[in-house]
């Protein structure tokens, strides 16, 4: 094993400016951002070589995220400090440096480990029975869906659901859902929201935690 390289793990937050960007061009804003630093990247071989880039969990398009997490790798060592100044430097409009921090180079795949996430979804109108829709969809032992034409059950995916009171800063409903987020067993915020009988288009959603297995 190459001794030289290095692991690091990504913290960055997906602001409004980049809402209804899709995760291939996520992936490709963090590779210009890290060219822009002037890193020394690691690459993939092959007949393509692409800097060596895993991204923890695709956000649904429309929805934010406060803390995503991303794995990088580097051919030579770098202190952090000066990683994370150049990062934050080059960090485009909607993109925004949180933290970044080694991680051993042999740890496993970062989206093979990632467990559950954390959603806020901020409500654009007027729910009334809103604590009372959540009480009767946790009281549901399957939820029967389609998602690309498959059956599945989305109740097992839902490992928390609330509503949330108003604040001076977000006046309206809310809802906070913890959501598993395996691989194969993914819950989505707005299939929630469809199930609660909201429309998912009437909320602003955003991704404020993403939880590893230890």
């Amino acid at each position: 094993m190459d001794q030289t390289r290095q692991r690091w793990r990504l913290v960055f937050a997906k602001t409004e400016a980049m809402r209804y960007t899709g995760n291939l061009d996520v992936q490709r804003t963090l590779e210009r951002m890290f060219r822009r630093a002037d890193l020394p990247l690691a690459h993939s071989r092959g007949y393509n070589p692409r800097p060596k880039l895993h991204i923890a969990s695709a956000l649904p398009l429309g929805v934010t995220g406060r803390a995503e997490l991303a794995d990088f790798w580097l051919e030579r060592p770098l202190d952090a400090a000066d990683l994370r100044d150049r990062l934050q430097r080059a960090q485009p409009p909607g993109l925004q440096v949180v933290e970044v921090y080694p991680v051993p180079l042999n740890a496993p795949a970062l989206q093979n480990i990632v467990h559950h996430a954390v959603y806020e979804a901020q409500l654009l109108e007027p729910v009334p029975d809103l604590a009372e829709r959540v009480r009767a969809l946790l009281a549901q032992a399957h939820l029967p869906r389609q998602r690309r034409g498959r059956p599945y059950d989305l109740r097992p995916l839902i490992l928390a659901l609330e509503a949330q009171p108003a604040t001076p800063q977000a006046p309206g409903p809310r809802l906070r859902m913890t959501l598993l987020a395996r691989p194969g067993a993914t819950g989505r915020p707005d299939e929630v929201l469809d199930a609660l009988g909201l429309d998912p288009a009437a909320a602003r959603v955003e991704r404020v935690a993403l939880h590893l297995q230890t």
